[in-house]
């Protein structure tokens, strides 16, 4: 099968022929359709994430968007009633696998499981021709949403949800009025402008791109600083500072930024990942009160939650499709900061 196959950090990937993998007895052989490209695939890829660099599989297929049909099933999964079918259109997000025993497994925090396994990190991903994964993890595609669709929400759209989530940011909990600053109009940004959105909030789009809050105002954002020619802490404080704001950026600069916009008693919540460590000055947030949240991707449960606002069109994913061959031009694009939404491969 053809896949793009990372070697060593910081060195172009590689499109191979290699062998087709074969499912063992709690797994599925899944033909790959389509595989979003994240951000955090190329912190993969350069090794950048000195606390990842040490389980990172060499060589390594990367890819965490996975979105493709059952083709085979191993033998347990052939004698067991795991409700996957040859045939099924399921989903392979980062979460590759839990045990379900540990600590924060039996409290419903899959996500943080001790033991987990990483799609693309800690076992081949999606940028291939199939991939295979445990049964028990993958996820049902809903019928109404495109494989395009569906790809981002694997990652970018579970991760943003589950964070706005833990901030109250959800239909049904909103407060009148409450206000969003959304850091970063990307593949993570986007949706969260829009989850934002339906949950009733005011959103405030920030970036350094024109075109990216262009898009933002297209997706329903009330209003959109550039933070290139404009003083957004200023702004924010102008009127009265924002309840919660999520940095989807991986720049470091977003966050300083943030910081300064959050009103007393509000939320900072860390969703993108900086190569470098990150601060907050312990006197103001104590004298105000701001809590500061972070969030990683998100349970089957949360999987479950976004797939099915994507298929009632709540969420509408911005996106592109490249050709796997195109892999390499994909990955420099996002690096510079040229891409707006999501880039999707396309296998065949």
């Amino acid at each position: 099968m053809k896949a793009a196959v990372l070697h060593e950090f910081k060195t172009p990937l590689s499109l191979e022929d290699v062998p087709r993998p074969e499912p063992a007895a709690n797994e599925v052989l899944i033909e790959v359709e389509v595989c979003g490209v994240c951000h955090s695939d190329l912190h993969v890829a350069d090794g950048d994430w000195t606390q990842f660099a040490g389980i990172v599989k060499k060589p390594l297929i990367l890819g965490h968007e996975i979105v493709g049909r059952v083709v085979e099933r191993g033998a347990a999964v052939q004698n067991e009633v795991q409700n996957i079918d040859i045939g099924d259109r399921v989903g392979v997000p980062w979460v590759h696998w839990t045990c379900g025993q540990c600590e924060f497994c039996r409290e419903g925090n899959e996500n943080l499981c001790v033991r987990q396994r990483i799609t693309g990190v800690m076992v081949d991903g999606g940028y291939a021709e199939y991939a295979k994964a445990p049964a028990s993890h993958v996820v049902k595609i809903p019928d109404t949403l495109s494989s395009e669709q569906a790809a981002p929400l694997l990652c970018a759209g579970v991760t943003v949800h589950r964070a706005l989530k833990q901030a109250k940011i959800e239909q049904g909990t909103i407060r009148a009025g409450q206000r969003l600053a959304v850091f970063g109009v990307g593949g993570l940004g986007h949706i969260a402008v829009q989850i934002g959105r339906a949950a009733g909030a005011e959103v405030t789009a920030i970036d350094i791109s024109e075109e990216k809050l262009e898009l933002a105002r297209s997706l329903g954002a009330a209003r959109t600083l550039n933070a290139a020619t404009t003083n957004v802490v200023k702004e924010m404080r102008r009127v009265g500072g924002v309840h919660v704001a999520i940095v989807t950026s991986a720049a470091k600069s977003a966050y300083d930024t943030a910081f300064y916009c959050v009103r007393p008693t509000g939320t900072l919540l860390a969703v993108g990942l900086p190569a470098k460590d990150i601060s907050f000055p312990p006197i103001l947030m104590a004298a105000a009160e701001i809590q500061i949240k972070a969030s990683a991707v998100g349970t089957r449960e949360d999987l479950r939650e976004v797939l099915e606002m994507g298929a009632a069109g709540k969420v509408h994913c911005q996106v592109s499709t490249r050709p796997l061959a195109e892999v390499q031009a994909v990955l420099g694009e996002l690096s510079r900061g040229e891409v707006a939404g999501r880039v999707v491969l396309r296998m065949r």
